[in-house]
């Protein structure tokens, strides 16, 4: 009768053993699964992830959530089921204070980019904001939008530089008239004195220096 009763209780030990072991298995496959996911851009598997609990807010290891890294990789699909997710937060920013619209406007991606502040994305922040990155792209129409969603047209980093320095330096030159048509200030210096004509010769656009100068005097 002990030995049988020892081996029923050692039995039902493995199995709850087994159980509380395959719980701890399944969160840690969830976790690779939904990053992987990613990776493939297979937004069905990104949907089912979330609907049977799994955060939609996890970060991966190097701290960056799912929906920045979908951003960043122009994973379509798997943006699509964030957004649709109802606990997603979508200002969560990573170790860098890079918000997904920050990402989204960096690319020149015009549909996430309304897809976001549809969702609630704050459009100004401190330091960096989704403008200066959007000043850098090849698309005008996103720092259009931005403008029109209350973009603050001269917010400075944190070394005083602005959304024109950026532009004048890095993106398209329609961005450059574009914030110049919406009253950017290109008289505005940053910390190393420099102003967005400055910012345009460092980049040899003296062409476009000299248009901005232009536009003061």
């Amino acid at each position: 009768m002990v030995l049988k009763f020892c081996r029923r209780s050692w039995q039902c030990c493995l199995f709850v053993g087994l159980m509380l072991g395959s719980v701890s298995w399944v969160h840690a496959g969830s976790y690779e699964d939904f990053f992987s996911a990613i990776d493939r851009d297979d937004g069905g598997a990104v949907a089912a992830l979330i609907e049977r609990g799994f955060d939609a807010n996890s970060r991966s290891p190097d701290g960056q959530s799912g929906l920045y890294l979908a951003l960043q990789k122009d994973a379509d699909a798997a943006v699509a089921a964030f957004l649709k997710a109802k606990e997603l937060n979508v200002n969560s920013l990573n170790v860098n204070g890079e918000s997904a619209l920050m990402i989204a406007a960096l690319k020149g991606h015009l549909e996430w980019t309304q897809k976001l502040l549809l969702r609630g994305a704050q459009v100004n922040k401190p330091g960096w904001t989704p403008l200066h990155y959007a000043a850098t792209s090849q698309q005008p129409k996103v720092v259009s939008l931005l403008l029109d969603s209350g973009a603050l047209i001269d917010a400075q980093s944190p070394n005083g530089t602005t959304a024109l320095m950026m532009a004048a330096r890095y993106g398209d030159e329609g961005n450059v008239r574009m914030l110049v048509l919406r009253q950017a200030d290109a008289r505005l210096k940053n910390q190393q004195d420099l102003d967005a004509a400055a910012f345009a010769r460092m980049a040899g656009r003296e062409a476009l220096a000299k248009s901005i100068e232009q536009r003061y005097r």
